[in-house]
């Protein structure tokens, strides 16, 4: 199945992101976490680019396949091009093949430390092209609500994001933001470029101040004055933490889904215990649909 087709159903799409684990010894932590987020009912589920190895080595794509096969969950894979050649990303695509995968997050991927990169995909955009010329593959693409952290101004960044669309992405998904605001004004600055695809909005629920201050720092998303209080006041109490850090993703998602997004992404962390809290405090709003028809569509109509 292609997971564009899933916002034809005039509801709120819900999926999850994993990360592959750094040591065989946890992938039984893994499957564990499969198991309880499978009980959570997620329309599909991301498994990010592991670390180590070329794109053709990686065990992102054998993970995706037990997601598939052994949970029943449509995965979507995750593929950087930034340190990949052709032939990587064609071995790469061999093997998603071979797994029976047709759904792809293509990405750029993170700049190396010591400043080396490949040259055959500089920009996520030369990944979406290149992937649609090598079969029917459905591809997802990566978008920032308040602008990549590389970028030099928010006009740049929508004019890129438009390139992954033109490219061949059919389906975006947003970088973590905190500020629901922001992520409506970009929605708008989206649809005036004429991006039309579905666009979820990703959540990560903050259980753990040094990590999310890490993430913030990487992707340079804003903590609004709430946020920042709420980290304040229980940096040094774990549990309270990780109930504020609940009670305001499901703050989030329930405005989210009032405005009528097209879905809500949760960054995992692998902690299925956090997204059952948060999916319990949502459960009923995705049985409402949304419209007759998802927002993109209906823009679509109007042109």
């Amino acid at each position: 199945m292609k997971i564009d087709s899933l916002f034809q159903t005039g509801r709120t799409v819900l999926s999850f992101e994993i990360f592959p684990p750094k040591r065989d010894n946890t992938r039984s932590g893994l499957f564990r976490t499969l198991e309880l987020l499978r009980s959570l009912n997620p329309d599909f589920i991301s498994v990010t680019f592991g670390a180590g190895g070329t794109a053709a080595e990686n065990s992102t794509f054998e993970i995706a396949g037990i997601v598939k096969n052994q949970f029943g969950i449509e995965p979507l894979v995750h593929l950087t091009g930034i340190n990949s050649l052709h032939r990587d990303i064609d071995e790469a695509l061999l093997r998603l093949n071979r797994l029976e995968l047709q759904n792809i997050m293509a990405l750029r991927g993170d700049r190396r430390a010591d400043g080396s990169q490949k040259d055959d995909f500089p920009h996520a955009a030369d990944l979406i092209s290149y992937i649609r010329s090598r079969g029917d593959y459905h591809i997802s693409a990566a978008c920032y609500p308040e602008g990549h952290i590389e970028a030099k101004s928010i006009a740049q960044d929508v004019s890129f994001l438009k390139q992954k669309v033109e490219a061949g992405a059919s389906h975006l998904i947003s970088q973590l933001f905190f500020d629901n605001g922001l992520f409506y004004a970009f929605l708008e600055r989206a649809a005036r470029a004429g991006i039309r695809v579905p666009i979820e909005a990703g959540i990560m629920p903050v259980v753990d101040k040094s990590r999310i201050e890490r993430m913030v720092s990487l992707c340079g998303a804003s903590l609004p004055e709430k946020f920042r209080r709420i980290l304040e006041k229980y940096e040094n109490h774990p549990e309270a933490l990780q109930e504020a850090g609940i009670a305001y993703a499901v703050e989030q998602i329930v405005d989210l889904i009032a405005h009528d997004v097209d879905g809500i992404h949760l960054y995992t962390m692998n902690n299925p215990q956090v997204t059952s809290a948060i999916c319990a405090g949502i459960e009923s709003l995705f049985s409402v649909s949304r419209s007759p028809f998802p927002r993109c569509v209906q823009k679509q109509a109007v042109i």
